[in-house]
C-alpha cells in the first residue's frame, strides 16, 4: 500500500523535488534509453502528486488545470519505480491523480499522451485513445481522453 500527497510546486520541500526529479530521471531517461529534457518548466504550474511507500517515493504524477499544458485538465510523468510495479501503484497513483483533478480543478475530462504500450492501463483507468499514434522523444505516444 502506497500513500498519497499532493503539494504544488512551491510546497514541496527540496528534498521531495530531488526525489521526484531522480525517480523520473531513473525511469524516463536511464530505463527507457531516452535523452530527453525532464525538466521542462512546467513543474512550477504543475501540482504533484507523490506516492510513498515506507516513507520512500516510489510513485508519481504531475497534473495540470485545463489550459496549463492541454485545453483539459492533464496528468503528465506517470512514473512508478521498476521494482514496485509489481503492486499495481500505477492505478492507485493514476486514482489519486483523477480524484486530485476533481477536488483541485472540478474537472472530469482528463487529457493524456500516453506511451503506446501502456494503452490497456489506461483503458482500465477509462481512458479511449484519440486520434493516431505519434513519436515523442523518439517513443511511439497516443492521445487519451477520458470523460
Amino acid at each position: 500500500m502506497i500513500t498519497t500527497k499532493i503539494s504544488a510546486f512551491n510546497e514541496l520541500s527540496i528534498v521531495e523535488l530531488y526525489d521526484l526529479l531522480q525517480l523520473r530521471s531513473e525511469v524516463f531517461v536511464v530505463e527507457q534509453d531516452c535523452i530527453y529534457q525532464d525538466i521542462d518548466g512546467k513543474d512550477q504550474k504543475a501540482l504533484h502528486v507523490l506516492g510513498y511507500k515506507n516513507e520512500k517515493l516510489v510513485a508519481y504524477t504531475r497534473i495540470f488545470k485545463p489550459g496549463d499544458y492541454f485545453k483539459e485538465a492533464s496528468i503528465g510523468r506517470v512514473v512508478v519505480e521498476q521494482k514496485e510495479r509489481q503492486y499495481k501503484y500505477g492505478y492507485t497513483i493514476m486514482n489519486a491523480s483523477i480524484e486530485a483533478i476533481k477536488t483541485y480543478y472540478n474537472e472530469t475530462i482528463i487529457r493524456i499522451s500516453a506511451q503506446t504500450y501502456l494503452k490497456r492501463f489506461y483503458n482500465n483507468l477509462d481512458f479511449k485513445e484519440v486520434g493516431e499514434e505519434y513519436l515523442e522523444d523518439g517513443i511511439p505516444h497516443i492521445a487519451m481522453l477520458r470523460s
